[in-house]
């Protein structure tokens, strides 16, 4: 199977370099669709670089305008060939070693969708403050949609490609997370989970999500309970 791993990309300069060393370095059949969401930090600039080695496993799209990391998706899943499509962060909370094991139940057809668990295993020292606002997200999905997850925010979730490219996405920003997990919950797909390490960032080193972010989380969730 060939998985199709998208990364939207917002002003990581920093960590986008190891991100695509470690992603190229996976020993999967793969493809790579990375779509800057307007950077202004010079992410632009080594990405047109990037681009100039000419790999043939690897789609560049560009926003003239920060848009959001939905959009970002958004823009990047019709360009998708792959079995099975992976989102992958440009930051460094996630490690890409951890794809191994995400989409492994899928290519062995145990499952169609695959989310990653940051509280599988060994927890990380995630702030009070995150670990509740994921707390009362998941328990919100779990509740309105009936779903057995425990983590509903975490950044790795793989999906059998048609799934994504046939659902009909609205999101712009993080509410990525919460608009698809209510539509597969709807379409009657089960989310499995796999445990991933996790390093979490602060907002000084980069952290673009906020509190207003899992209000509209939430919102989201109850909004796609009582329309399609």
């Amino acid at each position: 199977m060939k998985v199709s791993i998208i990364i939207p990309v917002y002003n990581e300069y920093k960590t986008l370099p190891v991100i695509l060393r470690k992603v190229q370095n996976l020993k999967i059949n793969k493809e790579i669709i990375v779509v800057d969401d307007g950077s202004n930090d010079g992410t632009r600039e080594f990405l047109r670089r990037y681009q100039d080695s000419a790999r043939d496993n690897l789609k560049i799209l560009f926003h003239k305008k920060n848009q959001g990391k939905g959009r970002a998706i958004r823009t990047a899943i019709p360009y998708t060939t792959g079995d099975i499509i992976l989102i992958q962060d440009a930051d460094l909370e996630l490690d890409p070693s951890n794809i191994y094991d995400i989409v492994a139940p899928i290519m062995d057809q145990k499952t169609k969708v695959v989310y990653g668990n940051r509280f599988l295993g060994d927890a990380p020292e995630i702030p009070i403050t995150s670990r509740f606002a994921n707390f009362a997200v998941t328990f919100a999905a779990n509740s309105l949609y009936g779903v057995n997850i425990g983590d509903e925010a975490a950044g790795y979730k793989a999906f059998r490609g048609e799934i994504l490219r046939n659902m009909n996405l609205k999101c712009e920003r993080f509410e990525f997370c919460p608009e698809v997990t209510a539509k597969l919950a709807k379409q009657g797909h089960t989310i499995h989970e796999v445990p991933i390490s996790f390093s979490p960032r602060t907002l000084a080193e980069g952290k673009k999500v906020g509190w207003k972010d899992g209000v509209h989380a939430l919102w989201t969730l109850l909004k796609y309970k009582f329309i399609d």
